[in-house]
């Protein structure tokens, strides 16, 4: 894969929100991932900036606004079918409102160290401790289906 001339048909966001020891995660009901767990996230809209996608589909999907988000990562996604994702990863410490559960989402609250990295897609047990550590990434990786078939982090100064 040459990412040096990759371009994403898509680009979204992934907000994670930390706080006490644990980590705010959802199981997604419906589109890429369905089943899965994540952190809230979603398409970035046209007209509408990664750090404003994040809020809004946070907002979305389980009713609470992170407090000041900060990047922390990249994801660039290319799957065997063509389809093609760049992610931004945002993190937050805080948060307003109280997370509920709607059409998209289930959110629930996880422990640090007993997070279900069994049932995320296979990429996140590589850079979510990272971005646990405070540390900023940026990723590459191959999925055939659900299945990843190559990935790459690198680690940021």
């Amino acid at each position: 894969m040459d990412w040096s001339t990759w371009i994403p048909r898509e680009r979204a966001t992934l907000c994670f929100i930390q706080r006490d020891g644990e980590l705010l995660l959802i199981r997604k009901k419906r589109g890429l991932g369905a089943g899965k767990i994540n952190a809230p996230g979603g398409k970035i809209e046209p007209g509408e900036n990664a750090l404003d996608s994040a809020i809004r589909e946070t907002m979305e999907e389980i009713g609470v606004v992170p407090v000041a988000p900060e990047e922390c990562g990249q994801l660039h996604f290319q799957f065997a079918d063509g389809y093609s994702l760049h992610c931004t990863v945002f993190h937050a410490t805080d948060y307003t409102g109280e997370p509920v559960e709607t059409a998209e989402a289930t959110p629930f609250w996880v422990r640090l160290d007993s997070i279900p990295y069994d049932e995320m897609w296979a990429d996140d047990r590589h850079w979510l401790p990272l971005m646990i550590d405070g540390k900023h990434f940026t990723a590459f990786f191959t999925f055939d289906g659900e299945t990843m078939t190559a990935g790459e982090v690198r680690i940021k100064n």
